[in-house]
């Protein structure tokens, strides 16, 4: 047995303990769990629930029924899904909703104090608040609206401590920050009547709702315009219905009419937008062809001048059948020629846009009119297609991903086959024009036979039908561009606008924040449990000593309430003085299993100072005297004597004096009012208590104390201190090491365990001292030792315990 004396302690976490530590804090966590409710509660009646309202749109592929086979004004290859990612990145850019807060001016908001918070009222407020639009106006900072009557009001703002505040001009977006005279304001004004302060600036309108306002209070807040955007911004959503052309406008907000109006000028800015963005193509036709159209226009006024002026001036009136069938071809050639012309000015317009630009989602016209070219229309397609894509990719990869470097070498791939058919297409275009130039001159050389004034007319009036050919054309292109963006239709259907029904607010289950309270008050508790136990070395039951020491246990000693450490002697039916009997017994049997003849000692130590070492000794003492046995409880422990004040006796003479041979043993030993009893205090406090322990006075002291007495008590020094106890071993048949509960640590068991088991010490037992069975860490083993069993019949004698005071108090006396 002594070899298997455990020389370290298991660090082996004790959930019981910690489950019972746990409990044993109910109060904190009902005190906690009443506070997290209470927070709760007032967190959810204080709750403003938003509201989610929709609106429904659809995006149509609608093409212009009157677009003809030579009306090349839209070029798309996207298809409808194509268009659905541009409606989508559209609704979803934050440029968008910049537009949607600027058309509602969002930023300035209406507010009226409700129960617990400021309540935004937006189309309830009995008034308009027309702001100056190149002021700048205060952010951040309510402005108090008080109506004394239906017609004046009382403006007015506090700004607290500070000495300045933030302004921004909602026109140009500029912020900055600017001095205030007066933090503390306050102003009558009457309707329509400008407001001129430093930091607001504007006047208040009436409306269909300005009456019956006295003392009614009202406030004005400018946000600061991109946290608004960005408000909006992160509540807004959309939804593309399982790739169908519908899309479903969400927004979340707290008030239902500004939701309303956000969501339909969302789809109102978006529909004027796209459209306008579709009859741009027109119109930059328009544009191209008027420039062409003023041009040409100048040339035929000097030609047609040129022509008539030559008629009057030569009196020539008509054309010979021959030269007018020579103008007949010569004016054909010069319409082939000018379409090529022509075909060579889109052909430069596409390359120079391909050249420049780095969207290619919608190829805007002119750049792609006039071309019929399938190589070069399919490469277009395919580069829409794929500019779609990085389109789509833009919102969800990063910019430096892989995709988008591929992505780019296919359209710069394609792009190149389009440079190289526009290369080969022009030159092919470029040989026509020479062959109809051929042509041409072949023609005018037949003009050479001709009179010479003949000759002259004919070329005058050559050209100017050939201007005249030119503007004709030119005037049906450009009829045919207004006639396309006068019939242009948006592609957005509004399916559904968003409406107030009477939607009920998204109330989110407020229940669940009371299982987080219980949640939350359970927690610091079981870390607080977790914590102490983790880092809690003592010892707290009697089954803790048996993981830790081999040393048998003689007994436990019960929680005593009695005031003095004479726990026997005054309350003799008490669990703990039926304790004592116990232990006395168990000594008994320990003495007869050792043979000890005649006189027999016992010595009592411990780990520190405080477990209980002296109230043992006291009553095992008791409990020999009081079976009639003649005892003496020694005080050995000379640097702190404790004995004497229990007994009422004086502590001037003692084992000390013995020990240094001042005294006989006569004169030690006092008598106690308990018959049988006697008592050697310490004495004074020696400056070498070690010494006189193992000195040769103490083994005559043994002697003498073993002649006159049946059971000899030495009350010694803890062993965890001082080694003085350990010195007299030899001269005891027993010792008891007293570990107290709550109090001894664990790790004080090392020296006396390695004593144990080095055999240094023997005939030990442990002593139980102070188990509490209802204590927090007492976890009801059930031990008894004599009075656990059956001692439930002595309870009613002192079993009430006394409070920390009267707790503490006793804790010093021992």
């Amino acid at each position: 047995m002594e070899d298997n004396i455990p020389q370290q302690y298991s660090l082996n976490f004790d959930f019981k303990a910690f489950l019972l530590r746990a409990l044993s804090y109910w109060k904190w966590f009902v005190l906690a769990l009443v506070i997290g409710l209470y927070v709760v509660y007032q967190q959810n009646i204080r709750k403003e629930f938003p509201y989610t309202l929709e609106a429904s749109i659809s995006v149509q592929d609608d093409k212009n029924p009157l677009f003809t086979s030579n009306t090349s004004l839209i070029f798309n290859y996207g298809g409808i899904s194509g268009k659905i990612q541009d409606v989508l990145l559209n609704l979803k850019s934050r440029k968008h909703h910049e537009k949607v807060v600027d058309s509602l001016d969002l930023y300035l908001s209406y507010l009226q104090q409700g129960r617990f918070h400021m309540t935004d009222i937006y189309k309830a407020v009995p008034f308009a608040f027309e702001g100056e639009a190149e002021a700048f106006q205060v952010i951040g900072q309510p402005v108090k609206i008080a109506f004394i009557d239906d017609e004046q009001f009382e403006l007015s703002y506090d700004f607290g401590d500070a000495a300045s505040v933030s302004v921004q001009n909602f026109d140009s977006k500029d912020i900055k920050t600017v001095p205030v005279a007066h933090s503390v304001w306050a102003k009558t004004y009457r309707f329509n009547e400008y407001i001129d302060q430093e930091v607001f600036k504007g006047r208040l309108v009436k409306n269909e709702k300005s009456h019956n306002l006295s003392g009614k209070e009202f406030y004005i807040e400018y946000t600061n315009y991109n946290t608004t955007v960005s408000q909006f911004v992160n509540r807004f959503s959309v939804v593309n219905e399982g790739g169908t052309p519908l899309l479903t406008l969400r927004l979340t907000y707290r008030n239902k009419a500004k939701i309303v109006d956000y969501l339909n000028a969302c789809i109102a800015i978006l529909d004027r937008d796209l459209l306008q963005r579709k009859n741009q193509y027109a119109i930059n036709t328009i544009n191209f062809i008027d420039k062409q159209l003023a041009r040409v226009k100048a040339e035929l006024g000097k030609k047609a001048d040129s022509l008539n002026t030559f008629k009057q001036r030569n009196k020539i009136f008509d054309l010979g059948s021959e030269s007018n069938a020579l103008i007949t071809k010569i004016t054909q050639f010069e319409d082939e020629k000018m379409v090529l012309e022509e075909s060579l000015l889109y052909y430069d317009l596409l390359k120079d846009y391909l050249e420049t630009s780095k969207d290619f989602t919608n190829f805007p016209a002119p750049a792609v009119q006039g071309i019929d070219d399938r190589n070069v229309t399919g490469a277009i397609s395919q580069i829409i297609q794929l500019s779609g894509e990085k389109s789509k990719l833009e919102y969800s990869v990063r910019s430096d991903a892989a995709v988008f470097n591929d992505l780019n070498r296919q359209i710069e791939g394609l792009k190149q086959v389009i440079y190289e058919s526009i290369s080969s297409n022009k030159a092919n275009i470029r040989f026509q024009i020479q062959t109809i130039n051929r042509n041409i001159a072949n023609l005018e050389r037949e003009f050479s036979v001709m009179p010479e004034n003949q000759q002259k007319l004919q070329g005058f009036e050559r050209e100017y039908l050939l201007s005249q050919n030119t503007y004709n054309l030119y005037l049906a292109k450009r009829g045919e561009a207004d006639l396309v963006k006068a019939s242009n239709i948006s592609d957005i259907i509004l399916i559904e606008p968003a409406k107030d029904v009477g939607q009920a607010p998204r109330v989110s289950n407020l229940s669940i924040r009371y299982v987080f309270a219980v949640i939350a008050a359970f927690i610091p508790i079981l870390l607080v449990a977790f914590v102490v136990t983790f880092f809690d070395r003592k010892i707290h039951n009697p089954a803790d000593l048996e993981p830790l020491t081999k040393m048998p246990l003689l007994g436990v000693v019960g929680w005593s309430s009695a005031d003095s450490n004479l726990v026997v002697l005054q309350k003799s039916n008490s669990a703990v003085a039926e304790a004592f009997r116990a232990i006395r017994t168990s000594l008994q049997f320990i003495y007869k299993r050792q043979e000890v003849p005649g006189a027999k000692t016992v010595m009592l130590t411990s780990s520190v100072s405080g477990e209980g070492k002296t109230f043992c000794s006291i009553n095992i003492a008791s409990v020999f005297a009081l079976s009639g046995k003649k005892t003496v409880l020694v005080g050995l422990d000379l640097r702190k004597p404790k004995i004497f004040d229990d007994f009422e006796i004086q502590n001037a003479v003692g084992a000390v004096n013995y020990l240094i041979g001042q005294a006989t043993l006569k004169d030690i030993v006092q008598p106690t009012n308990v018959e049988h009893l006697d008592v050697i205090t310490s004495g004074p406090v020696p400056p070498n208590p070690s010494e006189l322990l193992i000195g040769e006075y103490m083994q005559d002291l043994i002697t003498d104390l073993k002649a006159n007495y049946d059971y000899i008590i030495l009350d010694t020094p803890p062993v965890g201190l001082v080694s003085d106890a350990l010195e007299l071993t030899p001269y005891v048949d027993a010792t008891l090491y007293v570990v107290r509960q709550d109090y001894t640590k664990k790790d004080m068991l090392r020296v006396i365990n390695d004593k144990y088991r080095k055999g240094e010490v023997k005939n030990i037992s442990r002593l139980y001292n102070f188990y509490d069975q209802k204590s927090k860490y007492g976890y009801g083993y059930g031990y008894g030792y004599g009075y656990g069993a059956y001692g439930n019949g002595y309870h009613g004698e002192g079993a009430k315990k006394k409070g920390w005071f009267g707790k503490l108090k006793k804790a010093f006396k021992r």
